[in-house]
């Protein structure tokens, strides 16, 4: 599925915004690619909370309304105080605000379009408006609209308020230049606590877009001392990752190896029967899948499939499975790709592996953030995404870690490898756990031997509705 964007340029957006507080918007809904209907708009825009709407016209406006309150089919009209109309006309203009008059309705939540009295969207189900000033606001057609009522597109973004900073921190982190060098160290040096592991493997699962292949280069970068781009990344409307790969570290070029084993997989997609399946998700769990299978779109690796590999030790499984969500998503996530998360969650319980969560691209989400990404434990709007996330995959806040990736930076920064390098400290912890979990036999665990394809299965029928 590819990826739907607006259609506001850079400038329409910075205005459009300055219309309020401290918001970011998200994109629910464009009418070229979901339809000019009601029905189109009422099933991704209805109860998303404060909404605003932006129509364009090929006279180079694009005016709407706000609402703070529900569309919901009620068959009532709503009374909105912080209700308004606008317009964006011309590069660099101030926008035209136009409020609701005192006491009167905002919009009719029982029409089948969205109407405001002063304006009513997709009147017919057709790429049109009508236009009644004066009624319930207040303003001129020609300022309005430039009394062209012709849609070239319409789209629908939900307005999350983003909060200012705490006061204090949810967490305290050290920025200093000390700090990074003992993470790097305590990484460089980390030794498993099993004698017959010489690598901690960690297997990195996410949606599409969530920026797992980002994740490593941005880590290999932050080894390295330079800019690397080893695993494919980029953004695309389906996984860039279609083979199962397996990444080695090395501290400075040509430098000793790091004892940690970056895995990463196809994209979780919200299809039942796309991107990365639960089979191959326990053969790799189970170090079956040697680096570089390639991902078959109609059936789960076999063992007789070349690419199986039937005699594993501990050091081919997976000892900490890390989950990568776009914070900017957060809100956006489908309902199938929840499902799978939370299967994956379960399955992964039922195995014994510890789990993070890391939220990636914390400054695209929070402009505080960009601003200083030292803010990070400071914004209100990236603790709630960390507490959202917690809720809906029943995951400890604890477990939850905000990253950065590099991704159009030249030179490397001091606060971004400390988030990543805290991150990998912390999967080298969790990793630690797997092996405290294992049942010692002269310092070597047993591990079963998976020959049949049987042994793929196992407890597999509660999830199986979801691929």
């Amino acid at each position: 599925m590819s990826v739907v964007t607006s259609s506001l340029s850079g400038d329409q957006e910075k205005r459009l915004l300055s219309l309020f507080g401290h918001v970011r918007l998200h994109l629910l809904y464009k009418a070229s690619i979901h339809g000019y209907t009601a029905a189109a708009f009422h099933a991704r825009c209805d109860k998303q909370g404060p909404t605003v709407i932006a129509a364009y016209n090929d006279s180079n406006f694009v005016f709407g309304a706000y609402t703070s309150k529900d569309y919901a089919q009620s068959g009532v009209d709503v009374v909105d105080e912080k209700a308004f109309l606008y317009s964006i006309s011309g590069v660099g203009r101030v926008p035209l605000r136009a409020p609701v008059r005192s006491g009167q309705k905002a919009f009719t939540d029982g029409a089948p379009v969205p109407n405001y009295g002063g304006l009513v969207f997709l009147d017919g189900d057709e790429p049109k408006v009508l236009s009644n000033p004066g009624t319930g606001f207040e303003f001129e057609a020609a300022e309005m609209h430039g009394n062209n009522l012709a849609l070239t597109e319409f789209e629908v973004f939900r307005v999350e308020d983003l909060g200012d900073l705490l006061s204090k921190p949810w967490r305290n982190i050290n920025w200093s230049l000390e700090r990074k060098q003992q993470l790097m160290k305590a990484i460089q040096t980390y030794n498993p606590d099993m004698k017959a592991v010489q690598k901690a493997r960690v297997l990195l699962v996410g949606p599409i877009g969530a920026g797992k292949s980002s994740f490593f280069n941005s880590i290999n970068s932050a080894f390295r001392g330079n800019m690397t781009s080893q695993a494919i990344s980029g953004t695309a409307g389906k996984s860039l990752t279609t083979q199962f790969r397996t990444y080695n570290i090395k501290a400075g070029k040509g430098g000793v190896v790091v004892p940690l084993v970056l895995c990463d997989t196809m994209g979780l997609e919200d299809k039942a029967d796309a991107g990365l399946d639960i089979e191959d998700l326990v053969s790799i769990y189970r170090g079956h899948m040697q680096d570089r299978y390639q991902f078959s779109p109609s059936a789960p690796i076999l063992p007789e499939n070349p690419g199986y590999k039937k005699d594993v030790t501990l050091n081919d499984r997976i000892h900490c499975v890390v989950y990568l969500i776009d914070t900017c998503q957060v809100s956006l996530l489908p309902q199938k790709t929840l499902e799978k998360l939370t299967a994956i969650r379960k399955k992964s319980n039922q195995l014994g592996i510890p789990q993070i969560l890391l939220m990636t691209k914390v400054d695209e989400a929070c402009p505080r953030v960009a601003e200083d990404l030292r803010n990070v434990y400071r914004s209100i709007y990236i603790q709630r995404k960390a507490r959202d996330l917690s809720e809906s995959l029943g995951i400890p806040l604890s477990c939850i870690l905000p990253v950065k990736n590099y991704s159009q930076e030249l030179d490397l920064d001091q606060n971004t490898d400390i988030l990543l390098f805290s991150a990998v400290e912390q999967m080298l912890n969790y990793a630690d756990n797997f092996f405290e979990n294992q049942v010692d036999d002269d310092m070597k665990a047993p591990v079963e031997l998976y020959r049949s394809a049987e042994h793929l299965r196992p407890d597999l029928s509660e999830v199986d509705r979801l691929y």
